[in-house]
């Protein structure tokens, strides 16, 4: 359904890859999804054409690409999971690639969201603080948010975490909580990556999806001349 196009940084001119969905029938918004270590992968693909059929047109920016291109099309081999890792700390967890993020929210019509996956989920949290032209951000499981305690969002954020995630234990749950006791933080009975094939846990899924649909339709989805 969907393809790959090419978009540029400001900061810099970068040329770096993202995946395109577009809607079909009546466009509700533009959706910008942040991947998580293993990059755009055939499931992110999916995750986006299925938004584009729900009226969002979708970008997957590959935030990687400074680093390595072409992880996208490879399969999610734990033996690559050091390099991957070694990318994200690299990046600082997204804190360095958010003129990727921004080019992406520029290369789309208002209103736009956004929302991101592990790593992508601690770069969304970032984004919802640092970049402009969004209307509302979900971020899943991001591990590292704790890192950036002192930033808050800008527009409205939620928060999908796993109450047996390992990567996000109990107390930096907690710290979330102390330091933004307004913002809606979300607990599923499930572990990491619980809408990703290797922690899917359905009833999670399905429920954060609702939850962050909602989020969407609650801050512009769908309203006005412009979407």
């Amino acid at each position: 359904m969907g393809e790959t196009v090419q978009l540029r940084s400001a900061k810099d001119g970068f040329a770096f890859d993202a995946y395109r969905a577009v809607p079909t029938d009546a466009r509700r918004g533009g959706l910008v999804i942040c991947h998580a270590i293993w990059g755009v992968t055939p499931h992110l693909r999916e995750l986006a054409d299925g938004f584009a059929e729900d009226g969002y047109e979708t970008l997957v920016p590959s935030l990687f690409d400074r680093l390595g291109k072409g992880f996208a099309e490879q399969n999610t081999d734990p033996a690559l999971y050091p390099r991957q890792d070694g990318f994200a700390r690299a990046t600082h967890w997204g804190a360095d690639v958010l003129d990727l993020v921004q080019a992406s929210i520029d290369a789309l019509a208002p209103q736009t969201f956004l929302l991101g996956f592990c790593f992508g989920g601690t770069t969304a949290w970032l984004a919802a603080a640092r970049c402009t032209g969004l209307s509302a951000v979900a971020s899943y499981y991001g591990g590292q948010i704790t890192d950036y305690l002192d930033e808050t969002p800008k527009v409205p954020t939620i928060l999908h975490l796993g109450k047996t995630d390992e990567l996000i234990p109990p107390a930096d749950v907690e710290a979330i909580r102390a330091a933004h006791p307004d913002l809606p933080v979300y607990m599923y009975e499930a572990g990491h990556a619980f809408v990703a094939p290797n922690g899917f846990h359905a009833d999670s899924a399905r429920l954060s999806h609702l939850r962050t649909m909602a989020l969407f339709a609650r801050n512009g989805a769908g309203r006005g001349g412009d979407v």
